[in-house]
């Protein structure tokens, strides 16, 4: 049977929403993914949204989010603001707030606007961040509470990063200049490095004042990407962590801006907006 499917966007990072009724219990999603991400031979996207409902009274709908690769994410600030917003647009949801359960915790999302057919405009509350090195995970000599400016050895060169967990595992190297340094090569290295045994999320930001930070990203499992809602946040709270801008700021990505605010509750807040590309089906009879 057509298994049918809607293409949203954040800021170019672009992901394939399908009801997970669609599918037979013993499919292989991750597998899934693979073929239906293809941007060369299907429909291509960074990933699938696989929404469901909820599994506990504390949250309205379930969403897993796997990559090309067909590993599953524990969160995609992106994918899953796609969901949600693929919920609204088909009306499977009208009331104001949403709660979704991920891998990483249930997380709140609140519409503030309906910014035109098919383009939604979220506070997506993705949680707190954390910042041990266990919690991350990433292997150091020592455990460290946080790991700030860590002198990281890669391929015979030192990059000091920080890093934290947002949801999934991040990196964050801060640049003066996108332009000298070959940052998807170095992406690619850093994601599968041994002292992250999860892989990592890469992310490159260059200050631009106390409110706003650039960034160029290599998510875990994708690739180089012109968005990232968890990339965005691990990197503004990099940022903040290290004294270099305001608890609340932009972030600008390859694919448009964004508006992180770290909380005094600890919450991390992203605002930012998904939009609809296309609705299709998967012909192929197998799943």
């Amino acid at each position: 049977m057509p298994i049918p499917f809607v293409k949203f966007h954040g800021y170019g990072n672009d992901y394939l929403v399908i009801q997970e009724a669609e599918f037979r219990s013993e499919a292989n999603l991750g597998a899934f993914a693979e073929r239906l991400c293809n941007r060369h031979y299907v429909a291509g996207a960074d990933g699938i949204a696989v929404v469901g409902p909820a599994d506990s009274a504390e949250a309205h709908f379930r969403a897993r989010i796997f990559h090309p690769d067909g590993s599953e994410a524990s969160l995609s600030g992106n994918g899953t603001r796609c969901a949600v917003a693929c919920l609204y647009y088909q009306q499977l949801w009208t009331a104001s707030e949403l709660r979704l359960t991920t891998r990483s915790g249930i997380k709140h999302y609140l519409l503030r606007e309906r910014v035109s057919a098919g383009k939604y405009l979220f506070d997506s509350d993705l949680g707190a961040p954390r910042f041990d090195s266990a919690s991350i995970p990433m292997l150091t000599e020592r455990p460290l509470e946080r790991v700030i400016d860590y002198p990281l050895p890669v391929n015979g060169a030192t990059f000091k990063v920080t890093a934290l967990q947002m949801g999934n595992p991040n990196c964050c190297i801060f640049v003066d200049d996108f332009g000298p340094l070959d940052w998807p090569r170095l992406g690619r290295t850093i994601e599968i490095h041994p002292q992250f045994p999860d892989r990592t999320n890469v992310e490159f930001a260059r200050i631009i004042n106390r409110q706003q930070i650039e960034l160029r990203i290599w998510e875990r499992g994708v690739g180089e990407t012109t968005a990232s809602g968890t990339c965005s946040c691990a990197a503004a709270i990099a940022a903040m962590v290290t004294g270099q801008t305001e608890r609340q700021i932009s972030v600008v990505t390859p694919g448009g801006e964004v508006a992180v605010h770290w909380r005094e509750d600890d919450r991390v807040v992203l605002t930012g907006t998904a939009e609809l590309v296309y609705s299709g089906q998967w012909l192929v009879s197998d799943q």
